[in-house]
C-alpha cells in the first residue's frame, strides 16, 4: 500500500481551491488533506461543504494561530500556504519549525525581512521550500526554454519583455486587499515574480541590478477624477445605477459569492471594491531594465488596464532572435447590463492571420542571415496556459526526469521576489539597486553568480 503525504493548507481562499480539488481528486492516491484553517471560518464551511457534496472526507479544522500544533497533532508532511502574500513569511516560518516542509503560493514574501525569516529558518531546520511557478510548464514557455537552451540563437544579450493585463484580469488587483503595497508588495511582487521567474529560468541566470520606473496612471480616485468620471459606488455589488463595466458584481460568480460576499460578516473584507476609489497604493504601469550576473539584459514592461491580454517576449543572442508572442484573451467588451464580458468572437484561439492560422500563441526564432522559423506548440492541459496540471502532478506525484528544469527550487523563488524588492526601492530611490544590497541573509548565496 502506498504511503501517502499528508498535507495541511493554511488560507482558503479561491486560489486553495487548486490544491483541494487536486489533492482530494486526481492525486489521492498519493496525497491527503488532513488540516486546514482560515482567519475566516466561513470560506472553511464553504470549502467543507464542497467536499462532503463530493462524498470526500473532510480535514480538521485549526485556528489562525494553530498552524505549529496542527502540523504536530496531524503528522503533516507538508503546509501548503495559499493565504494573503504579506503572510506567507509568518506560515512558512512557523511550518518549518513545527516539522514539516512549505509549498508556497508564488510570491514567496513580500519584503526583505521576509526573505531573511525563511532563508534562516530553512536553513535552521533542512526542511524544503518550494514555491510554486506554473507558468514554466507551459508548452509555449518550455518550447522557448527549450530553443534557448539547444544554443540556436547563441548566447542570451538581451530580453525584451512585455506582459499587458486587461480590464477584467488586471482590474482586478485593484479591487481586492492587492491594492494596499504594504499587503501585497504591488505588481512587481505579486503578479511580476511569475514574469521574473521566466526570464531567470529560460536564461539560466540570476539577476543582478534593477533600475524602475512607474507610478498609478489610471486607476485611482485622482485619475478617476483628473478623466471627469464623477461620483462613484465604494463596491461593485448592488443595485446602483453608478454600476459600469469595471465593477464586479460578487452574485454573479458562484464561487465569489460564496467564498467573499456570503463571509463578510466575518471579517469586513470586501472583494468588489471600486477601482477608481481612494486609498489604492499599488502601480499600474512599470518598466524596468533588468541587469544580469552573466551579462545579458532585460527591458520589462507591465500594463494594468490593457484592452487584450498576453504577453511578447523577444530574445537576443548571438547567433539569431527568437520571439514569443501570446495572447490569452483576445477582448474585454460590455454586454447590455453593462457588465464585461469576454466576447466569443474574439477568443485567442479564433483570432486569426491572413492565411488562416490561429495567432493565439506563436514562437518564431532566426538566425542571423537566415528565414525565420515557427517552432510548433503542444497543446497544455489546465490553467495558465497548460501548466496547473503537471505543476501540480510533480507536487504530489513527484517530478521525473525534465531536462528543462521546470520544478522550481527554493533559490528560484528568492531570485524572482529579489527583481520586485529591488524595483520597489528603486521607484523610492530613483537609483538602480543592486540585488545584493537587499541584504537577504543566508538567501544571499543565490546570488553566488555574482
Amino acid at each position: 500500500m502506498t504511503t501517502r503525504t499528508r498535507y495541511a493548507i493554511v488560507g482558503t481562499g479561491s486560489r486553495a481551491q487548486m490544491y483541494i480539488d487536486a489533492i482530494t481528486g486526481p492525486h489521492a492516491d498519493t496525497a491527503e488533506l488532513v488540516a486546514w484553517g482560515d482567519t475566516n471560518p466561513g470560506r472553511v464551511d464553504w470549502y467543507e461543504r464542497r467536499l462532503r457534496d463530493a462524498g470526500a472526507p473532510v480535514p480538521a479544522r485549526f485556528a489562525p494561530d494553530g498552524l505549529a500544533e496542527a502540523v504536530r497533532r496531524h503528522r503533516v508532511d507538508q503546509v501548503i500556504v495559499t493565504s494573503p502574500d504579506w503572510t506567507h513569511d509568518d506560515h512558512v516560518v512557523t511550518a518549518l519549525e513545527a516539522g514539516a516542509g512549505a509549498i508556497v503560493e508564488k510570491p514567496l514574501t513580500t519584503t526583505a525581512e521576509g526573505v531573511r525569516r525563511i532563508a534562516e529558518a530553512a536553513e535552521r531546520t533542512g526542511l524544503p521550500v518550494v514555491v510554486t511557478f506554473n507558468y514554466r510548464y507551459s508548452p509555449r514557455n518550455s518550447a522557448l526554454k527549450q530553443v534557448i537552451a539547444s544554443g540556436e540563437i547563441g548566447e542570451v544579450t538581451s530580453v525584451h519583455f512585455e506582459w499587458v493585463l486587461d480590464t477584467a484580469h488586471g482590474a482586478d488587483y485593484f479591487r481586492r486587499w492587492h491594492r494596499d503595497k504594504e499587503s501585497s508588495g504591488g505588481l512587481l511582487i505579486h503578479k511580476a515574480s511569475h514574469h521574473f521567474d521566466l526570464v531567470n529560468w529560460w536564461i539560466g541566470d540570476a539577476p543582478a541590478r534593477v533600475f524602475a520606473s512607474g507610478g498609478l496612471r489610471f486607476y485611482g480616485a485622482d485619475n478617476a477624477a483628473r478623466r471627469g468620471l464623477g461620483p462613484r459606488a465604494p463596491r461593485g455589488t448592488g443595485d446602483s445605477p453608478l454600476r459600469d463595466a469595471f465593477s464586479l458584481d460578487l452574485r454573479d460568480d458562484p464561487t465569489l459569492r460564496g467564498l467573499y460576499l456570503e463571509q463578510e460578516e466575518h471579517d469586513g473584507y470586501l472583494r468588489d471594491r471600486d477601482v477608481f476609489d481612494a486609498g489604492i497604493t499599488i502601480e499600474d504601469n512599470l518598466a524596468l531594465v533588468v541587469d544580469y550576473a552573466g551579462g545579458a539584459s532585460m527591458s520589462y514592461a507591465l500594463n494594468a488596464h490593457s484592452p487584450w491580454e498576453g504577453y511578447t517576449v523577444a530574445v537576443n543572442g548571438t547567433r539569431g532572435r527568437a520571439e514569443l508572442t501570446v495572447v490569452e484573451r483576445g477582448a474585454v467588451l460590455v454586454a447590455d447590463n453593462g457588465r464585461p464580458v469576454v466576447d466569443p468572437s474574439a477568443r485567442p484561439d479564433e483570432v486569426r492571420d491572413d492565411d488562416g492560422r490561429p495567432v493565439s500563441e506563436r514562437l518564431v526564432v532566426q538566425r542571423h542571415f537566415d528565414v525565420a522559423r515557427e517552432v510548433p506548440i503542444p497543446e497544455g492541459e489546465g490553467g495558465h496556459g497548460g501548466g496547473d496540471a503537471q505543476l501540480l502532478r510533480d507536487l504530489f506525484v513527484g517530478a521525473g526526469a525534465d531536462p528543462l528544469g521546470r520544478a522550481a527550487t527554493w533559490d528560484d523563488g528568492v531570485r524572482s521576489v529579489s527583481v520586485g524588492l529591488a524595483g520597489n526601492r528603486s521607484l523610492e530611490t530613483g537609483q538602480a539597486v543592486r540585488t545584493a544590497e537587499l541584504s537577504l541573509g543566508t538567501a544571499r548565496a543565490v546570488f553566488a553568480a555574482e
